[in-house]
């Protein structure tokens, strides 16, 4: 299955990929590399999740994607120093030329996902060259935007998808051959390579092909908007021009797609329970968390659905009431679009039946672990609403018509390491 496939683009120009002098970190400066490494800045949610990856290495890149001081002025500070730090102790040096690099990634199951790590010049939605499929929150891109002013660099990759199977393809799968500057399996059992191509001929042969091609934001819309920003506040030409992704080949590789559940803060199961009553059908559900998911899946099928969690037990809420989404779901927009989870989810139930306001950490955290989300709402007496995947065609179909889904509706995977490649904009 083709998980983010798309025609080439029809834009007078395509995606252009530059090489650049990666920072890595020095296998001899650090614990391991798969001590140093981190999931995205996004997927890191928890105070517990920081402090194990803190704990793991005094070098873990989390502490310049998240760091921990007080205010955030003081946090991007705090990240700004420790990146000077640690280029002025070696724990983090430049690679002699500039490169691209070929990613890595395998599971335990057979999964093999292959990309390509680069400087991809930014661009606005209107080009058509990168499709956003999801709308941002500003106060995310506000804090990315503070921290790489403050550092001066783009401290993660963001994943982005393209369909390609061309020349750029034939180079990756070329370059895999080769011994790789790292190999390393972090503790959630992948296991990443990485290499750098430098030969000319084949980062010609990379860039010619890609640029015939648009691409998909799988994973990382408030990083891109951030690249946006940052190139607006600085006049052209500049290194703020382009920012750090991988693109991963679909036609190749293609990607899963997961659900995003939400963490709502300070509402009771049993509150939200008697808020959509005559609303939504309601069944109660006492099996595990995976036979519950089950249920959800074939609920999905035939309409909007969710299952609420936090109390011990699982309830399911579906077959809306028509009426009710007739007024609180906007009109103008795609029926595709009206018919998604996540716009039920934030248009219905978040603002008119919880009336709880969804850009506010205070209220709604997004975690992507399943289980993690119902732990947590059972020990803070919160509710968990979790979603079901949405249709990979269906994000596809909207980005090219140019509609942005509800924000975090999706999660595409797997998602690129933090740690294993950094782009500084002086280097």
């Amino acid at each position: 299955m083709n998980t983010a496939g798309h025609s080439e683009a029809t834009a007078r120009r395509g995606l252009e990929l530059t090489p650049f002098r990666g920072l890595r970190y020095d296998p001899d400066r650090v614990g391991s590399l798969a001590s140093v490494t981190s999931p995205p800045y996004d997927v890191v949610v928890r105070p517990d999740g920081v402090h194990h990856l803190q704990s793991a290495d005094p070098y873990n890149i989390v502490r310049l994607i998240l760091p921990e001081a007080g205010t955030p002025s003081a946090r991007t500070e705090q990240a700004a120093d420790t990146l000077r730090r640690w280029l002025a102790e070696g724990v983090l040096t430049a690679d002699p030329e500039p490169a691209l690099y070929v990613y890595e990634q395998r599971d335990g199951g057979g999964m093999v996902q292959r990309g390509v790590i680069g400087a991809l010049e930014v661009s606005e939605p209107s080009d058509g060259v990168v499709l956003p499929h999801e709308e941002v929150m500003p106060p995310v891109v506000a804090d990315r935007a503070a921290l790489m002013r403050a550092t001066r660099a783009n401290l993660e990759p963001l994943l982005l998808t393209y369909h390609g199977n061309g020349t750029a393809a034939e180079v990756v799968e070329r370059t895999a051959r080769r011994l790789p500057l790292l190999d390393t399996t972090t503790e959630d059992g992948f296991h990443h390579r990485l290499w750098a191509v430098t030969d000319p001929a084949d980062l010609t042969r990379i860039q010619s092909d890609l640029a015939h091609h648009q691409a998909l934001i799988a994973d990382g819309h408030h990083r891109w908007a951030t690249y946006r920003q940052l190139r607006a506040e600085h006049p052209s030409p500049s290194p703020w021009d382009h920012g750090l992704v991988l693109l991963v080949d679909t036609a190749r590789y293609p990607l899963r797609v997961r659900a995003i559940h939400r963490l709502l803060h300070g509402l009771a199961v049993a509150d939200a329970l008697a808020a959509v009553e005559g609303l939504f059908r309601v069944r109660h559900l006492d099996v595990p968390l995976a036979d519950a998911l089950e249920v959800l899946a074939d609920a999905a099928c035939a309409g909007n659905a969710f299952l609420l969690a936090g109390d011990g037990a699982f309830h399911l809420i579906d077959r809306p009431d028509p009426a009710l989404l007739n007024r609180t779901v906007p009109a103008d927009r795609p029926a595709a679009w009206r018919s998604l989870d996540a716009t039920v989810l934030h248009a219905t139930l978040l603002d008119h039946v919880w009336r709880i306001p969804e850009d506010s950490p205070a209220h709604i955290a997004y975690i992507h672990d399943t289980a993690a989300t119902v732990a947590k709402a059972e020990r803070d007496g919160g509710t968990a609403v979790l979603m079901h995947p949405v249709r990979e065609d269906v994000v596809r179909d909207l980005a090219r018509q140019g509609v942005t889904m509800p924000r975090k509706s999706t999660s595409f995977g797997p998602k690129p390491a933090s740690g294993l490649v950094l782009r500084a904009l002086e280097v």
